[in-house]
């Protein structure tokens, strides 16, 4: 695909895979990051707000510094898209590399060996479960969630709730709330096999 000149100036960090460049709105091609409110975990890793730590990560590393963009695309939104470069390194090609963001296939097989190097290295978002990022779009459009609904694993009733102000509760079977509550590990929410193994992960006894 041919590319163009694109924006260039003071980069500022949106999400983990769109930026501000000389105040024009880019999302970096070939990749995909985790949305900003995306929680990982699950197969035995508790959940964290990886999509946070993802947008923190390329802060730390690109904000406020001169970004150049070749253009790509534009897509249905009206944003760029482009690569854009720090002192002559892709941005988005190092993200991919060091476990920041996947690459994005349906766009474009550039970034396919630098993902698979890092998933082989355990890097980055490799190193514990993550649905991803496409993925958890559809569930958050469908309202489903990762595991809305989902069948308690074997011996793991007590479920790990996260509520609209971000505490972290759970219910045990028997409690006012349990029947009523519903579980979206795409939220970061889970279900626990013990009350020690849920207050050790951070969350409290529901009340009642």
């Amino acid at each position: 695909m041919p590319a163009w000149a694109g924006p260039s100036g003071t980069a500022r960090v949106v999400d983990g895979d769109t930026l501000k460049v000389g105040g024009v709105t880019v999302r970096l091609h070939g990749i995909d990051a985790p949305e900003t409110d995306q929680f990982c975990g699950g197969d035995g890793s508790p959940p964290w707000a990886c999509g946070s730590w993802v947008r923190n990560e390329l802060r730390a590393q690109i904000d406020g510094k001169r970004v150049t963009c070749q253009q790509v695309d534009t897509d249905r939104y009206g944003r760029v898209v482009a690569k854009c470069f720090l002192n002559g390194q892709d941005i988005g090609q190092q993200m991919v590399a060091d476990g920041l963001a996947f690459a994005y296939r349906k766009y474009s097989w550039d970034y396919d060996l630098d993902e698979k190097r890092a998933a082989v290295a355990d890097k980055g978002l490799h190193g514990t479960g993550i649905q991803s990022p496409a993925a958890f779009r559809q569930a958050a459009r469908t309202g489903q969630g990762a595991a809305n609904l989902a069948q308690a694993p074997q011996g793991c009733v007590i479920k790990g709730n996260i509520s609209s102000d971000g505490r972290r509760i759970y219910h045990l079977p028997g409690q006012n709330w349990y029947d009523r509550t519903r579980i979206s590990q795409a939220k970061g929410e889970r279900w626990f096999c013990s009350e020690a193994e849920a207050r050790a992960a951070g969350w409290r006894r529901a009340a009642r």
